[in-house]
């Protein structure tokens, strides 16, 4: 294998043998249909002057001096486009986004593959032994790994699995959409926890809405109220009513009373009424950590209809799993799942195939027994009601298990009521 750090400050000379200067860096351009990127020319430093080469007229890369194939007075100027990659430059100690694992990492060296006389980028070395190659001490790491039988300190990740962060001239990120749009939100915010403060606010602002939304959704609170921080206004309102409404909940009350009014009133009338219910709860309570949106249907439909409701109304809701029965008050009068739904005849009324005893928690119990009720009832989301029997919303398993498992590690279990 051939890397980048090994030839970089090689001497080059011209066809007679003249010394012209030292390897500065290659130029690599991407093609659309490759996924490797190909050099195309090379840059000499001769004192404080750049000379770009085309890669053609290199003789050979991979020696302690470089010939060229002409004369010095022949070479002709390379002309960069702003495509380019000057892989020193612009990759070498840079950071960039791993796709396959989302993360961010730091390059640490390239490593280069010819194919038919042509060379290509191959992998990213993000481990140790980059580094170890680039303080010249990599063969006698080998060595030592090999004499011990320790495990060789590479890591490598293939250049497709990696989309480079790179900044304009103004050092405003220019951000990957398409591939971070690809990834679970999870991952999108895996990747902007690894950022910094300003990289990770300009890939926030490239994400549309509803995929800004969903990572937000993702971070703890305390980290959300930093990222929108900087974003305007009117920016985070609708943000607000896109996040699931307890989740937008919890980062109004994070944020400063008076942001958090001026907000509100700019969100529409339902989502903001429903904002300051929310709010009104004490933040450790069933009514404080509830969502609002979930699915219900009445009692005196039919299997068919239900299923016709919930295609028109239940878009929102957090969870699909379970569909609650409600009378025309909203009083909470039985529950079923969709796989009731599915297996039941479509002439029978909902009344006859749903739970009538439905284990619920109030609006005003405390978290740690509403996580209660639903490990002990093994339960993915559990009814919130008043007194009177009327439901206003739902917990979720992972909502009411914040207060048992810690939030960071909550975050990674997997959603399997949505």
């Amino acid at each position: 294998m051939a890397f980048l750090s090994e030839i970089l400050g090689h001497t080059i000379t011209d066809f007679d043998g003249h010394y012209i200067g030292k390897l500065e860096d290659l130029i690599a351009r991407e093609l659309v249909d490759a996924t490797h990127p190909i050099v195309d020319a090379v840059v000499i430093k001769d004192r404080n002057k750049l000379i770009m080469v085309p890669y053609a007229l290199v003789m050979t890369l991979f020696t302690p001096s470089i010939p060229l194939k002409c004369r010095a007075d022949e070479i002709p100027q390379y002309q960069p486009t702003e495509n380019d990659i000057f892989l020193s430059r612009d990759v070498l100690d840079k950071q960039i986004i791993d796709t396959d694992g989302a993360r961010v990492v730091r390059v640490n060296d390239l490593e280069l593959v010819r194919v038919n006389g042509t060379l290509y980028v191959g992998n990213v070395d993000i481990g140790m032994m980059g580094i170890f190659r680039r303080l010249g001490i990599a063969d006698a790491t080998q060595r030592l790994t090999s004499t011990f039988r320790l495990p060789a300190p590479q890591t490598f990740i293939s250049w497709d699995d990696v989309e480079l962060l790179r900044h304009d001239p103004f050092m405003r990120l220019r951000v990957p959409v398409d591939s971070i749009a690809e990834l679970h939100p999870a991952d999108v915010a895996e990747i902007i926890s690894d950022m910094n403060k300003l990289e990770s606010g300009q890939l926030l602002e490239a994400l549309n809405m509803e995929q800004l939304a969903d990572t937000l959704e993702e971070v703890e609170t305390e980290f959300q109220v930093d990222l929108v921080e900087n974003m305007s206004d009117e920016k985070v309102a609708d943000l607000l009513e896109e996040m699931e409404p307890d989740e937008a909940a919890d980062l109004l009350a994070e944020l400063p009373e008076e942001r958090s009014r001026g907000l509100l009133a700019l969100m529409n009338k339902e989502d903001s009424d429903e904002m300051q219910k929310l709010l009104s709860y004490d933040e450790d309570s069933a009514g404080g950590i509830m969502t609002t949106e979930y699915a219900c249907v009445p009692p005196n439909v039919t299997a068919a209809e239900a299923i016709k409701i919930l295609r028109e109304t239940a878009i929102d809701a957090e969870t699909l799993f379970y569909v609650y029965v409600t009378s025309t008050q909203d009083e909470l009068m039985g529950v079923f799942s969709l796989k009731n739904l599915i297996f039941a005849d479509p002439s029978t009324y909902v009344e006859d195939f749903m739970e009538d005893r439905v284990k619920s928690v109030s609006l005003t119990d405390d978290q740690e027994e509403v996580a209660h009720q639903i490990t002990k009832y093994d339960l993915l989301a559990i009814p919130v009601v008043d007194e009177q029997n009327v439901m206003h919303g739902i917990v979720t398993a992972d909502d009411a298990l914040d207060k048992i498992i810690p939030t960071a590690w909550k975050k990674r279990l997997p959603r399997f009521y949505r």
